[in-house]
């Protein structure tokens, strides 16, 4: 919550000093105060839902209300405060490397074809909504969708059993969602049909990964079942590592998160990799395993910003392939403030609290 809250001030500062006329990293901070609300808008409500909710949902419910809060007070903020307004220079100006091969014109865009604000917010609202009920418990929906689930015990004789509960995880509920909104926004088959093909070559691009690195992660995880009775591989990295790195381990543990992030392209497998070496080290050293493996999490998700895959599909999304280099080595910046903020948080949290 601590370093979310600056991240959006830390944007307007790169978008200054990257993309503005006088390139200065202090231009941005004219809008500090607006940046710092924009931020707490996001961090707050993520932190109570945290809190109130679980720890499944925060971000989802934390956006949704920050960006309903932040276009509110940005309409008020700013046509009191028409010094605080700041643009691209004419894009004739722009260097080449700025221009992708995608152009959206939004003044071709006519009234009458505009769909209605609360209809265009209906899928996201929905979503959020089925995600707080299944999950609260409370109500028993969670437990009725647990209830189905798909085991495979001892598999090919190692011991080990899977298990999977099909209408319980999230993209279950965002298939719910998707039939809900076919009939709110009045839809007919051609349409439901061109939305499921565009996302699904977006879906088949990550899942042709996934079928790689799933099996690379669970093989990791369940290394230590082999007949020479060796340890599995992340209880030896986290004894070496309590061994050599010692008990300033928590200022490292975010960045190990976002490596793995950078090299699985997702938070879920970096989690799924290191999150069991993250509680080995912690219980080598004899700190809290809880805030450790959290600080795995937090590093992950910052991770995404310089994740491959993610920035790929950015790249591919505004026209700008060929050009991942550039694109990185900027989101490398807030990368690192993230991960350095949030080590230096665990070991205040440990060490101090």
């Amino acid at each position: 919550m601590i370093a979310g809250t600056f991240i959006p001030l830390l944007m307007v500062m790169m978008m200054t000093r990257f993309y503005g006329r006088k390139k200065s990293w202090t231009d941005g901070l004219s809008i500090a105060p607006f940046a710092i609300f924009g931020g707490l808008a996001f961090t707050v409500p993520y932190f109570l839902t945290a809190v109130f909710l679980g720890p499944e949902i925060p971000t989802l419910l934390g956006a949704l209300i920050g960006l309903a809060v932040v276009t509110f007070a940005a309409e008020k903020w700013f046509s009191s405060s028409p010094r605080m307004s700041w643009d691209f220079e004419d894009s004739s100006a722009w260097p080449e490397d700025w221009n992708g091969s995608v152009s959206i014109e939004l003044d071709d865009t006519s009234a009458d074809k505009l769909m209605p604000g609360r209809l265009a917010w209906t899928p996201y609202v929905l979503a959020a909504v089925f995600l707080v009920i299944t999950r609260l418990r409370q109500i028993p929906l969670g437990g009725w969708l647990k209830s189905l689930a798909i085991s495979w015990p001892d598999i090919f004789g190692t011991g080990i059993t899977a298990t999977a509960r099909p209408f319980y995880v999230p993209g279950a509920i965002l298939i719910a969602v998707v039939a809900v909104v076919y009939f709110i926004h009045k839809m007919n088959m051609k349409q439901l049909g061109a939305a499921l093909s565009e996302s699904s070559r977006i879906l088949i691009g990550t899942g042709f990964v996934l079928i790689f690195t799933v099996p690379m992660v669970r093989i990791y995880l369940n290394s230590g079942t082999n007949g020479a009775g060796l340890d599995s591989m992340p209880v030896a990295m986290a004894t070496w590592i309590a061994a050599n790195v010692g008990r300033v381990w928590p200022l490292f543990a975010p960045t190990i998160g976002a490596l793995g992030a950078f090299i699985a392209g997702s938070n879920t497998v970096s989690n799924l990799m290191f999150s069991l070496f993250q509680h080995g080290v912690a219980e080598n050293l004899d700190i809290c395993a809880m805030t450790v493996v959290a600080l795995q999490a937090v590093g992950a998700a910052a991770g995404n910003m310089i994740a491959i895959h993610n920035v790929v599909a950015a790249s591919a999304t505004v026209g700008l392939l060929g050009q991942e280099g550039l694109t990185l080595r900027k989101t490398a910046i807030p990368t690192f403030y993230y991960v350095t903020l949030t080590g230096i948080l665990g070991l205040i949290t440990i060490y101090m609290f």
